[in-house]
């Protein structure tokens, strides 16, 4: 077997286990980036004088930037390495939360929300491969699950820490340490982040081998002695025969009908996602909650989240991953629709809530167990940044356009409503989406 296979058959060491858990590590960032915005957008309204536009506004911001950095930085990965990408968007992450502390005015917040964006945005196209490819057969969709169920407690560990320190220190507190921790963060990867065994096998950059078997002896696999034939990754095409990052390979004739229906899965899915999880505590607390009550609904939803994509990993351990997605997919547009008329009832509609994040952060874990499979290693992180990057227009588009359907009289209840019938156009994506590649050749 090839070193691939070696990989994919082998029992998970303790070295793969602990870089799946800088993976975690490294998509909490995103969570506790979108929801401390979220959570902090009424005290940041109230001292910037801002409608509920302008909040859209300022909540898509770090959104557009995730999405710049999908789609022009991840392609780039497939060219540099993905641990340098990886280390480069963390700094930017890092240096947008702290800058993010100090603006003073709606435009300043807006720019290094945009900045802050940037990095997550190309983190997590990077992340989302690594975790994939140092897994093993058996244990790659409960991988991927742990690495998506890091949003979640991000997120919940966020809106905690907001709720804490806004209340003492003000919002600026908030983006401090968010700042604090992710500069914390790109030191611990610089020890310990390797690169790609695939990248290193397809693109043979200089002291290929050697690198190779320093992770081959970490992951308590035999050195190589020889590149030669140890990057075939199941792929149609050679791991050499084309250029890495070019976007149009993605519409190849092996490729465009998963591609397509890959982005338009990514943008529904985000688009009722960042609706949910950016609107939901404003808007309960709109509709008669206590700032406690529509905090407490926010939190639990994210907490959901994370049981959500551990449970859609351990579904699919036994059952198809495309088939689990869909499911979630529906059942997140019943929950959705129920939730607007449990909102009189807290403890139904916190119970919803709950669910809402557990199936919404399935199908999230969904999206990306599918993604590396459609697409060979030397367009991987092209394909991937790109179907993310896409997904992010919707994740952009849900907090600008309910903040001026709002100010245009729609209710919450037809937002919901509007948001259920987006997600079964999700769950139609998937349904007929047919990847490339086997979970195998990940």
């Amino acid at each position: 077997m090839n070193l691939r296979e070696r990989i994919d058959q082998s029992p998970m060491s303790g070295y793969q286990w602990m870089i799946i858990a800088l993976c975690v590590v490294l998509n909490a960032l995103d969570g506790f980036d979108v929801m401390t915005m979220a959570y902090t957008a009424a005290g940041v309204s109230d001292e910037f004088g801002l409608e509920g536009s302008e909040l859209g506004l300022l909540l898509s911001a770090g959104l557009l930037g995730m999405a710049a950095g999908s789609l022009f930085l991840a392609p780039i990965a497939d060219t540099v390495g993905r641990r340098p990408m990886v280390l480069v968007c963390v700094g930017l992450a890092a240096v947008g939360m702290l800058l993010s502390a100090t603006a003073g005015s709606l435009q300043q917040l807006g720019l290094w929300r945009v900045v802050t964006g940037l990095g997550v945005g190309g983190i997590l196209a990077c992340t989302n491969v690594i975790a994939s490819e140092y897994s093993s057969l058996r244990w790659r969709g409960m991988a991927v699950a742990l690495y998506a169920s890091g949003y979640g407690l991000g997120a919940t560990g966020g809106g905690l820490v907001a709720v804490a320190l806004q209340d003492r220190h003000g919002w600026r507190s908030v983006f401090l340490l968010g700042g604090a921790v992710t500069a914390l963060v790109l030191l611990v990867l610089v020890l310990l982040l390797p690169e790609s065994v695939r990248f290193l096998l397809a693109k043979r950059p200089r002291n290929a081998l050697r690198r190779v078997n320093v992770i081959a002896a970490r992951l308590r696999q035999e050195p190589l002695t020889t590149l030669d034939g140890a990057a075939d990754d199941g792929a149609a095409d050679d791991g050499r025969s084309q250029a890495p990052g070019r976007v149009k390979d993605l519409f190849g004739p092996g490729h465009r009908r998963s591609t397509l229906l890959l982005w338009l899965a990514f943008f529904t899915l985000m688009l009722s996602y960042y609706f949910v999880n950016s609107w939901t505590p404003t808007l309960l607390e709109d509709a008669g909650m206590t700032k406690e009550q529509s905090v407490t609904a926010g939190t639990l939803l994210a907490l959901g989240g994370t049981l959500g994509a551990l449970g859609y990993g351990f579904l699919t351990v036994r059952r198809d991953g495309r088939r689990v997605l869909t499911v979630f997919a529906v059942l997140t547009a019943v929950c959705t629709a129920l939730f607007v008329t449990a909102i009189g009832v807290l403890s139904l509609a916190l119970v919803l809530g709950m669910a809402i994040g557990m199936l919404t952060n399935g199908c999230m874990t969904g999206l990306y167990t599918l993604a590396p499979s459609v697409y060979a290693t030397t367009v991987r992180s092209t394909g991937v940044g790109w179907a993310i990057g896409v997904g992010r227009g919707g994740a952009i588009l849900a907090p600008v356009s309910a903040g001026v359907l709002l100010d245009a009289g729609w209710s919450a209840q037809t937002l919901y409503l509007t948001v259920g019938a987006v997600m079964l156009v999700c769950a139609a994506a998937v349904l007929l989406s047919r990847p490339r590649l086997s979970s195998e050749a990940v």
